[in-house]
């Protein structure tokens, strides 16, 4: 597949156009006193995120605009004390940041989220960064059906939602990334996580397919496979599973002691540094099209999924490689 090089003078233009065709707000994106493509490598670039109240989806949306990037931080149920902080740390520092009502689980909120983004871009997006998840711990048997469908609207169908908005926009450019956040979870199994390790299987999955499929379209896929970092997914999965815990029935709590004494308790993710996941976006985004690599793990500790990673590669390869599939596969998967 042909790969098509851009210009500084056209990311340059592009990060006007952009800006333009946002109406000229600059309290809505900061005040820029100087043009986006001195300010980094992620210049004229423009990013969509989701879940971005918080944990690695606020970081990021800081990070990629102080690289040069225009940022959509989306999230969830506004006005909220949230978007209001990020709007005033954008008009602060001067960062092109607009915040963005988006929730996952509306098919309608997805649609006019992303609408009011291309309107404001002129139909252009390079980046959609699939971030907002969630988990609720316990064993499989105690996952109700109202934990298991949040779960997987959540973390399956929101990102599928999300990817189905953008991509006749990418499509149209022959151009895009989506970035699909996992978990060192998609790939191996710990029991007591409830429906976590099933909705990162299933993305994992959904993302693979993706990105076969859209190498016609110069469109890249990434799955991040964080392990684990201090953010505010803990808070959240403990409400969620403590919840969960209450409008279970004793009998069956007591069927799995080891397993629900302490649903609702505990998590942190230790002392990581949750600008990990950040840095490992922006450093994919800058490398070259055809360059990015269809998974990254990422954590200074142990990595376990690194060999399953391997195995499936080899795998896929081995099936499809000499099939009609196999230059997509091939695309995809020896970088």
């Amino acid at each position: 597949m042909a790969k098509r090089g851009v210009s500084r003078r056209q990311m340059l233009g592009g990060s006007a156009a952009v800006l333009g065709a946002m109406g000229g707000a600059p309290q809505a994106l900061g005040e820029v006193s100087e043009p986006l493509g001195a300010l980094g490598p992620l210049a004229g670039k423009t990013i969509l995120i989701t879940g971005a109240s918080s944990g690695f989806g606020r970081l990021g949306a800081e990070h990629y605009a102080r690289l040069g990037a225009t940022v959509f931080a989306s999230m969830r149920n506004l006005p909220r004390p949230e978007a209001a902080e990020l709007e005033a740390l954008a008009e602060a520092e001067g960062l092109a940041i607009a915040v963005v009502e988006i929730d996952v689980n509306s098919d309608e909120s997805v649609a006019r989220g992303v609408a009011s983004v291309l309107e404001r871009t002129g139909g252009n997006l390079d980046v959609l960064i699939n971030n907002a998840g969630i988990g609720i711990s316990g064993p499989i048997e105690v996952q109700d059906m109202e934990a298991t469908q949040l779960a997987f609207n959540t973390n399956v169908f929101g990102p599928h939602r999300m990817a189905r908005a953008v991509l006749p926009a990418m499509r149209a450019a022959q151009r895009g990334q989506i970035f699909q956040i996992s978990s060192q979870l998609g790939r191996v199994i710990a029991p007591g996580s409830g429906h976590y390790s099933p909705t990162k299987f299933a993305l994992e999955a959904m993302s693979e397919a993706m990105a076969y499929e859209l190498v016609p379209h110069g469109i890249e896929v990434t799955i991040i496979q964080p392990g684990g970092y201090p953010t505010e997914i803990w808070r959240n999965r403990n409400a969620l599973t403590g919840a969960l815990r209450d409008r279970t029935p004793p009998e069956l709590l007591a069927a799995y002691p080891q397993l629900t004494a302490g649903m609702g308790e505990g998590g942190g993710g230790g002392t990581t540094d949750p600008m990990d996941i950040p840095n490992a976006i922006a450093e994919i985004i800058a490398m070259p099209r055809g360059t990015r690599p269809l998974r990254r793990a990422v954590h200074p500790g142990n990595r376990p999924q690194l060999g399953i990673n391997e195995a499936s590669d080899k795998a896929q390869l081995a099936m499809l490689g000499n099939s009609p599939f196999g230059p997509w596969v091939k695309d995809v998967l020896e970088r």
